[in-house]
């Protein structure tokens, strides 16, 4: 067996100096690595949805491509300069270009999972290429044990990979962007694997390999910078392909994208969340069928955990006896444009300049674990201070990763505990036809905490750009529950006695039994 001994390189400088600019680009190149990874997951959890699943898909096909890498990389150390250039100037390329394809893939063809697996496929190959060229070329510096040259390496990466995975979320994707973050790290994968080997092992290139090189570094530079130019445009091009053309609004918060589409010249306005249609011209529907039945009894004081567009607390607002609402919403940009952008507050009705209209922005579990004493709201006779007659869960349904913890036994076991005596709970348990194992999971989590239900269904409007055919809900409360409207209430658009009835009987019809109650510890909701 022959085997390859590395060739000692001539150096501009150093060995010592030369060591360690090798081991400055391992740490580079480990931070734009393990960006394009988290990159990959987080544009695919918003485009596609389920987190878990998402980060599963990449992580698991890009640790597999790296052994694949590392293998097909074997035949590249006779030429580990020339092979270690050309592979970072691919890494860049792929890399760079990676969230922008799969936004296109998903805007203009609808389906971006062959694209995220393509690409994680593409992208560990070329990571996982990198150690042995590297290798090859640190012993080219100075011939030291095997044990010890890997110990070097090794520490080089992890801490690239430390950097990076703090810099994706706190500077590159909040001050950049996803596109544009991208972007920008392949720019700077490129310059770092170019500059090592153009000018510390240029003595192993022939002139026409280092020229080679010179022009493929400059084109891939000046395709992510004419990317980065256009990516404005590109955006606003696939958001219309995705959301239409009469897009109004369209902002990243730090917990998703808010785009408003329509709600003035008399068009219907639309409210998308994460690329979901939160809020649509049938929203009546929705809304009447949250919050009307839970109103049923006494309904002095209300809490509304999410729901942070104010069409649930309009709906709770038309009872005139209503004397507090409280709104727990995470999402602060979603409560501005609901106080302040024309459509939204028409369709709200101004609900937010309701003097009983008290807002918290807060996540909803974090905020029901917190001291109870901290709560606005008047105090319940016997319930501990700050107890609700009405609470009306208008959250991302369960199947939305992030919104797992919302539909958990624990959750509900602390909403019991703000729950005044004789008080009721509503919850939106999403699309009972399309997804009914979800939607009967979430009523038996509901009852796990000694709770009685009811659960119920409405159809969306046929017409429904989305293609939802209705929403399931679940009321509850600590005695057994009479699905009924008030007998005193404000007039209804969509909602009747007798339709709610049906409901109830055709969600019943249905029922799945022996299900197992979600927890924080056993998520049971399919992605």
């Amino acid at each position: 067996m022959v085997h390859h001994r590395p060739v000692p390189a001539r150096l501009p400088v150093p060995a010592g100096l030369g060591r360690l600019l090798v081991l400055t680009t391992v740490f580079v190149c480990a931070a734009c690595g393990l960006v394009y990874e988290l990159e990959l997951v987080a544009l695919a959890s918003y485009l596609i949805g389920d987190s878990v699943t998402q980060a599963s898909v990449v992580l698991s096909v890009m640790v597999f491509a790296m052994g694949l890498g590392s293998l097909l990389a074997k035949r590249l150390r006779r030429r580990a300069a020339l092979g270690f250039a050309t592979v970072e100037a691919l890494l860049a390329l792929t890399g760079g270009l990676s969230a922008m394809a799969l936004y296109a893939c998903f805007a203009w063809y609808g389906q971006a999972r062959p694209a995220l697996v393509g690409f994680s496929l593409v992208t560990g190959v070329l990571i996982g290429a990198e150690v042995p060229l590297l290798m090859t070329l640190i012993q080219r510096i100075r011939r030291q044990d095997a044990g010890g040259a890997v110990a070097d390496l090794f520490a080089a990466d992890y801490v690239g990979a430390l950097v990076g995975g703090l810099a994706f979320p706190f500077l590159l994707l909040p001050v950049l962007g996803q596109l544009t973050g991208a972007l920008v790290t392949g720019a700077v994968n490129a310059v770092a694997g170019g500059a090592l080997v153009l000018w510390l092992f240029r003595g192993d290139l022939s002139p026409r390999a280092r020229w080679t090189l010179v022009v493929a570094n400059a084109l891939v530079l000046l395709a992510l910078a004419v990317c980065s130019a256009l990516s404005g445009p590109f955006e606003r091009a696939a958001r219309h392909a995705v959301y239409g053309t009469d897009v109004r609004v369209a902002v990243h918060s730090p917990v998703q994208e808010v785009v408003l589409t329509g709600g003035a010249g008399g068009r219907p306005l639309s409210l998308f969340l994460d690329g979901r249609l939160r809020v649509g011209g049938d929203e009546a529907r929705y809304h009447e069928a949250l919050v009307h039945p839970a109103m049923a009894g006494p309904h002095r004081h209300v809490l509304v955990l999410g729901g942070g567009d104010g069409l649930a607390v309009r709906e709770v607002l038309r009872y005139a006896d209503v004397a507090t609402v409280t709104v727990v919403e995470l999402d602060a940009e979603v409560l501005r444009l609901a106080r302040t952008d024309p459509g939204l507050v028409a369709l709200n009705h101004g609900a937010y300049q309701d003097p009983r209209v008290h807002v918290v922005t807060a996540d909803a579990f974090d905020w029901l674990r917190g001291d109870p004493g901290d709560r606005p709201g008047p105090a319940a006779p016997g319930a501990g201070p700050a107890a609700y007659d009405v609470v009306l869960c208008d959250l991302p349904e369960p199947g939305v990763t992030p919104s797992a913890k919302l539909y958990a036994q624990e959750f509900y076991g602390l909403a019991l505990r703000a729950l005044a005596p004789g008080g009721r709970i509503a919850v939106n348990a999403g699309d009972l036809d399309a997804r009914p194992h979800v939607f009967w999971t979430v009523e038996t989590t509901v009852r796990s905490v000694g709770l009685h239900t009811a659960p119920y269904r409405v159809r969306a409007s046929p017409d429904r750009p989305d293609g939802r055919r209705g929403w399931g809900f679940v009321l509850a409360s600590r005695d057994p529950v009479r699905l009924r409207l008030p007998g005193v209430r404000p007039p209804l658009q969509a909602l009747t006695s007798h339709q709610l009835s049906e409901d109830r009987h055709a969600a019943e019809l249905g029922r799945e039994e022996g299900l197992l109650p979600s927890t924080l510890m056993h998520p049971r909701y399919p992605g």
